[in-house]
């Protein structure tokens, strides 16, 4: 079964099986897994995660899955990666999904193309478990969303707010959510927000913000780019929120390189059409290439998996978003 985020928090109290969750937007992931996990922690339901480097990791799941501790009657687990279980694993997957036995198994992947939606595993996992798209298309989706986030800090929005806010981070939700509580702190003693308030907000916060840093990689501007990265790691930004401008950039580029007459549909906006276009000529395609490998090590490193610096991957990815050469010392 397919649901989308809003559906899928309707069934958070029934859950169980397996739910595969996949998507570009962050906030709607952080979300709809806490609500899991406060579901559970209600139920006294054991939780376990694990994070894939290997197909092979799928064997200690399903074993972890057919062993409850002494304390536990019911389990569940978060498998956190991007591979796919191998012929046996899909088997034993299948056998799982017939026969839960009230545990359940939340797989967390990155967006995914519709090509690979159509593999035996996510077909397996469609018919019979849940399939949750974590995106959220259009302006309207968007701002309903907001608004929930909204609610939850007790302020309130006017429509030129709205507007400005929903302009400003380009379809970032992780990013509006954080604005938004920034200027619930500027504004404590008003619940009325205005674009002006917002705007003061973020200018506060501030010199630099990651989407100047996405801005100076487009451009292929390297100094620029170095000076911002360094600026946001100084005062403390979530690397989790500098590695979300850097990938969303590789991704809409990678897209653009395999659909280069569908920028609007990809999610391009029109104004920034040519900025896209003039940074693809400046990649060649077997740089563009790497991007997937180097995402997946940039993620793991930021979840403690590895031994790399986020730091130096951090500066392999602008590097390569700029079209430069990557020093051997961060290679």
């Amino acid at each position: 079964m397919k649901l989308d985020y809003t559906q899928a928090l309707k069934r958070v109290p029934d859950a169980q099986g397996v739910w595969l969750l996949h998507g570009a937007e962050p906030l709607l992931e952080q979300n709809l897994l806490q609500i899991l996990r406060q579901d559970w922690q209600s139920k006294n339901i054991e939780r376990q995660r694990f994070d894939l480097q290997s197909a092979q990791d799928w064997k200690q799941i399903f074993s972890a899955l057919n062993s409850l501790s002494l304390f536990s009657s019911q389990l569940a687990i978060e498998v956190h990666g991007n591979l796919k279980p191998d012929a046996q694993g899909l088997k034993q997957l299948k056998s799982f999904i017939q026969n839960p036995q009230g545990n359940l198994l939340v797989v967390v992947f990155p967006k995914q193309e519709s090509q690979s939606l159509k593999s035996a595993f996510f077909q397996s996992i469609e018919a019979n478990g849940i399939l949750v798209s974590l995106n959220a298309y259009g302006r309207q989706e968007q701002q309903r969303i907001l608004m929930q986030e909204a609610d939850k800090i007790e302020i309130r929005l006017d429509d030129d707010a709205w507007q400005w806010l929903l302009y400003h981070h380009e379809n970032n939700l992780l990013a509006a959510r954080n604005s938004l509580l920034n200027v619930a702190d500027s504004c404590a003693d008003s619940q009325h927000i205005t674009s002006k308030d917002l705007q003061l907000a973020l200018q506060d916060q501030s010199r630099y913000s990651t989407f100047d840093l996405g801005d100076a990689c487009l451009k292929g501007d390297f100094m620029l780019a170095h000076k911002i990265l360094n600026f946001l790691l100084q005062s403390g930004e979530a690397p989790t929120l500098i590695f979300w401008v850097l990938q969303k950039e590789m991704r809409l580029l990678l897209q653009l390189f395999e659909q280069p007459q569908n920028a609007l549909q990809i999610g391009i906006w029109k104004n920034k059409i040519p900025v896209y276009q003039q940074a693809l000529r400046r990649l060649t395609p077997q740089l563009l290439l790497q991007w997937p490998t180097l995402m997946l090590r940039t993620d793991c490193a930021i979840k403690g998996i590895g031994n790399q610096k986020v730091e130096d991957l951090f500066l392999q990815l602008i590097y390569s978003l700029c079209g430069a050469t990557i020093p051997l010392q961060y290679a």
